[in-house]
């Protein structure tokens, strides 16, 4: 091995899909995890996500705040769905079979997979806005069209270019970020923004949301960039590793999009990517800005095709049994979904902040109810205690269908409906509270009650971790 795993090309398309990571071939620190999650969240599609809590009627200090107990709450549970990557060696998706079944885990998955398509056609809008500027076209058509080229080479590839972007993601996001508040600051009187409205309730919780929202949709496909850390890894360490950097990256571009929209709210909401480049200042230096707009975006959206293909992936061999698949058909799948995301984002790009808004707050109420049900079962019920073979046979311990695990589920998303505020559905109970949305914290409650009473009743794990070689060496 190198410094940096197995000697091979990086280039090289990445061998193993939802299949277990070998011990030969795992590598790595956590500090790998925490430059690709600041990394991944230094980027324009943040800033838009804490740019809202403000265009939507918080005062700026109140929404950075708000946005800061969302980012820890939420960042807290995407981190611990991280910590289970360097024990199980799977992909994320693929250790919910444990939970829901072997094809009970689809239902979600199928989410799962609108998810990645929604964040991946939304970042590729504001992305190919920037590409556009950087190749000077009028077309910000064309500029998706390249960006979606880009994201798919990279997802192609895998892991381990994933990882290399993130790092570079990492540097050009701090020094171009870094730069950007300076001109901000210069340029307006922020501080005179903070603190001119009052509290009020349903903002404060409307940013809240905005922050776990954020967090919690990156739960789903999170373990899939720490699976191949060596099983000897410390899961305290890969938890603050993520958390830290996923927490600090998001806050930082939150902040940041906060105080923007606190600034000069109608100029940013006409044109995301275009008051950036005004604000970078002479033409060169706005080019830079565009190039780090593209690097973070292609970051985020290279995790979101490659757990895409993982999705799509786990779903189709629930039926199959297989745990690998040709490099040519990961090249395929991969290829596709970027191509449904960029036809999606060529057609849906007008309103997009309100869309975007109702778009992450619909995600909350699906994956808040999985995120309580996976992690209560894996630390609370299994104790981190899985039969990794059986994964993959819907015959075995985990069996085809969990039904109390999906009822379990679906009384947790059902739960939240009178309790949401969205564009196209209000709850009563939403009205009664003035606006406030609290439907994911309801949600988490109420599946985390109802889940582990059931689980313990319920869930078979076995006596201790079962791998794929422990099988085999049983049957010789």
């Amino acid at each position: 091995m190198t410094h940096d795993g197995p000697a091979e090309v990086v280039l090289a398309p990445e061998r193993h899909t939802i299949d277990v990571i070998p011990d030969a071939e795992r590598y790595g620190s956590p500090r790998s995890q925490f430059t690709l999650w600041f990394g991944a969240n230094m980027q324009i599609t943040a800033i838009v996500d804490g740019a809202l809590a403000v265009i939507f009627g918080a005062d700026a200090l109140w929404a950075i705040i708000g946005l800061l107990i969302g980012n820890l709450a939420g960042g807290a549970v995407m981190a611990l769905h991280s910590a289970q990557g360097p024990k199980l060696g799977l992909p994320q998706m693929i250790s919910s079979r444990a939970q829901f079944g072997v094809r009970g885990a689809i239902l979600p998955l199928l989410l799962a997979i609108l998810m990645y398509l929604g964040f991946a056609a939304t970042g590729t809008v504001l992305a190919g806005q920037a590409v556009a500027k950087v190749l000077h076209v009028d077309s910000p058509k064309l500029g998706m069209v390249i960006f979606g080229l880009l994201t798919a080479l990279i997802a192609v590839t895998g892991y381990k270019l994933i990882h290399i972007v993130g790092r570079i993601a990492t540097v050009v996001g701090i020094v171009g970020f870094t730069y950007l508040a300076i001109r901000l600051f210069a340029e307006y009187d922020v501080t005179a923004q903070l603190g001119v409205k009052g509290f009020e309730t349903a903002t404060f919780l409307l940013a809240i949301g905005l922050g776990a929202g954020w967090q919690l949709t990156f739960g789903p496909y999170v373990a899939d960039y720490s699976r191949y850390l060596p099983r000897s890894t410390s899961g305290r360490a890969t938890f603050w590793s993520t958390f830290a950097g996923t927490v600090i990256g998001s806050q930082w571009s939150m902040t940041f999009g906060a105080l923007i929209a606190a600034v000069a709210s109608k100029s940013f909401m006409k044109d995301q990517v275009g008051f950036i480049g005004d604000l970078a200042g002479p033409a060169a230096v706005a080019v830079l800005i565009y190039l780090v707009i593209v690097t973070g975006k292609l970051t985020v959206n290279v995790l979101n095709a490659y757990g895409g293909f993982m999705s799509i992936l786990t779903t189709v061999t629930a039926f199959e049994g297989r745990s690998r698949i040709s490099t040519l058909a990961r090249g395929l799948y991969i290829v596709g979904f970027t191509t449904v995301a960029t036809l999606i984002a060529i057609a849906a790009s007008a309103d997009f902040l309100a869309n975007f808004k109702n778009f992450v707050l619909a995600l909350l109420m699906v994956f808040t109810p999985w995120s309580a049900i996976n992690l209560i079962d894996y630390y609370l019920i299994s104790k981190e205690r899985i039969d990794i073979p059986a994964l993959y046979d819907a015959t075995g311990r985990y069996g085809a269908w969990n039904v109390p695990a999906l009822a379990c589920y679906f009384v947790g998303v059902a739960v939240q409906i009178p309790f949401l505020a969205t564009k196209f559905y209000t709850g009563p109970v939403t009205d009664m509270l003035g606006g406030a949305d609290i439907s994911w914290i309801v949600g988490i409650v109420v599946t985390a009650a109802l889940y582990y009473p059931v689980g313990k009743r319920t869930a078979n794990p076995p006596a201790t971790m079962i791998y794929p070689q422990d099988t085999e060496m049983a049957r010789a």
